[in-house]
């Protein structure tokens, strides 16, 4: 009885340690919350953000996007990479990034600005997908929905872009939950999306790493977007990331523009390959 007794408490101890050590490392906001950021500060968490002064997002009606799972800035090119890749974009929806001093640095020295979800904190420093551009949205607002399994959240972006030629862009970028018994938490976070893009008239991209690995993740996904008037971009090269199904996780859909070229190049600097793509205005 007294050994049970001390297996017992030993195996307790050793979860209250474990907890103890998983509440120090990672620290996760009660509520969805949206950070700016710009070329000279972080701003504070907000559940949205807006500014009716937003100029257009496009560039004499061409819009240049880059799409790209980042891998929390890992891989020691990633600054020169993405520096390369934006060149010619005016947005970049970015999933797993961290805001790190070395993240920081590089929007100061490339001017870049917009918002990030703060998903949750890894030893202070705040990951989820980010939006940036060269001028901010006049809508932006965070979304987050837990994984069941690993208990972190996974986020995404609802944001409004005025266009030069009197539209308003919505744009969703996504990083879907990965770990689930079934499809129930996955249709929710697209749902909870789908739901605001819904209420919208104009043109809009959705992109991100949709962690699509089985045909019932891709079927609820174009389900729920095509549903919208959505079409999905095919790449030429593709080389997106794929799970050992052969299914690829990254995706941009999108309606109300005209898509000029898609490719999906290689790169090393991540463990997801990045999506190029050009539009222009309808």
């Amino acid at each position: 009885m007294k050994k049970r007794y001390l297996l017992l408490l030993g195996l307790l101890s050793c979860l209250a340690i474990v907890f103890s050590g998983y509440k120090l490392v990672f620290n996760i906001p009660e509520h969805p919350q949206l950070i700016t950021v710009g070329e000279n500060s972080v701003g504070q968490p907000l559940v949205c953000y807006q500014d009716d002064n937003a100029l257009p997002l496009d560039k004499q009606g061409q819009l240049g996007l880059l799409v790209w799972n980042i891998y929390k800035q890992n891989r020691e090119d990633w600054s020169e990479e993405l520096s390369r890749l934006s060149s010619d974009a005016q947005l970049l929806l970015l999933q797993e990034a961290s805001l790190n001093t070395g993240l920081k640095q590089w929007l100061s020295e490339q001017g870049w600005e917009g918002n990030q979800v703060n998903a949750f904190k890894v030893m202070g420093e705040s990951a989820g997908v980010i939006n940036l551009a060269r001028t901010t949205p006049n809508l932006a607002c965070g979304y987050t929905e837990m994984e069941p399994w690993l208990r972190l959240p996974k986020s995404g972006i609802y944001a409004r872009y005025p266009l030069s030629n009197g539209q308003v862009l919505a744009v969703v970028n996504l990083h879907a939950v990965n770990f689930t018994y079934g499809t129930n938490e996955y249709q929710l976070q697209l749902q909870a999306l789908a739901n605001e893009l819904s209420q919208h008239t104009g043109p809009i991209i959705v992109a991100g790493d949709f962690n699509s690995w089985s045909e019932e993740r891709m079927s609820v996904m174009k389900q729920v977007l095509t549903s919208l008037g959505l079409s999905e971009v095919v790449f030429s090269p593709d080389n997106r990331v794929r799970f050992i199904s052969g299914l690829p996780l990254d995706h941009v859909f999108y309606r109300g523009l005209k898509l000029e070229k898609a490719k999906a190049p290689e790169s090393d600097a991540s463990d997801h390959n990045p999506l190029l793509l050009s539009f222009s205005l309808l």
